[in-house]
């Protein structure tokens, strides 16, 4: 006499592997939702057309031979700027982009002291590599430059 169809192992096996493999699946589409990588900017089209505003305004920047290097000192992050043809050290806004975690991008506003050294502490040290914008109040000129953060030594912005 044979043994009913729930006391075999075959019906088990094969059930347990879709059953794992149906949770596996919603498991690994719920880290895929929570942990999203935001590579494509929606508005492409907007960001185009804004690079040759962006590259205008760092060809001014070369022309007043404006210059800055960025360094961490732990939560603290320092940024020399070089003011070439500029009558003082303005007040800058500093842009921090994070390369795929958008809701980690911050601004600052910064102001220097007599030597040129703007410094602003943070909640927690900088991780990964981050983006950084330089531009003033008026937004006639840019710095930026790519820096992989932490870094102890001072890593120059090139337009």
């Amino acid at each position: 006499m044979e043994k009913p169809w729930y006391k075999q192992f075959w019906p088990w096996f094969i059930l347990s592997l879709t059953v794992g493999v149906s949770i596996l699946t919603l498991v690994r589409v719920a880290i895929l939702t929570n942990h999203s990588v935001h590579l494509v900017t929606e508005d492409y089209y907007k960001k185009g057309k804004g690079i040759n505003v962006d590259i205008s305004r760092i060809n001014v920047a070369k022309e007043l031979g404006l210059d800055a290097t960025v360094r961490a000192e732990g939560d603290t992050v320092v940024i020399q700027f070089t003011k070439g043809q500029l009558d003082h050290y303005p007040a800058i806004t500093a842009m921090f982009a994070h390369r795929t975690l958008p809701d980690h991008d911050f601004s600052r506003l910064i102001t220097s002291d007599a030597r040129g050294t703007y410094r602003f502490k943070l909640d927690n040290d900088l991780q990964g590599p981050w983006f950084i914008e330089l531009t003033p109040h008026d937004e006639k000129w840019l710095i930026q430059g790519r820096v992989e953060f932490p870094t102890s030594s001072a890593v120059q912005l090139s337009n």
